[in-house]
């Protein structure tokens, strides 16, 4: 089982950064990809963004495409989003996901 751990939340205005590490351990080795999720207030959760853990090949929403940039630590097993030019609708609870696991959530809130 894989065991995701996000860090890096907080509370920014409009057109600042952020940036979100997910800790992947346990059985780290059968890790394809690792995704964010994010849900905003009274929304559902959505797809933000994925990283492909052994190419590296990166896909993203078109949302936060041009904004957010997803990575990986190599050696190493953490994802990052960076997030930039943030807006109050990139709000939300941010969850890392991979091979069938969520981690328990990181909070962002954008204030304008």
């Amino acid at each position: 089982q894989v065991h995701l751990v996000e860090s890096g939340g907080g509370s920014v205005l409009a057109g600042d950064s952020l940036r979100l590490s997910c800790a992947v351990s346990g059985d780290s080795f059968n890790v394809q990809a690792v995704a964010w999720f994010r849900q905003g207030p009274g929304k559902e959760r959505e797809y933000v963004a994925r990283i492909t853990w052994i190419g590296f090949n990166t896909y993203y929403a078109s949302s936060v495409k041009g904004r957010f940039t997803v990575s990986r630590d190599n050696p190493g097993n953490t994802a990052y989003l960076q997030m930039n030019n943030l807006k109050v609708e990139d709000s939300g609870v941010y969850y890392c996901y991979s091979e069938g696991n969520w981690g328990q959530g990181t909070q962002v809130i954008v204030s304008a």
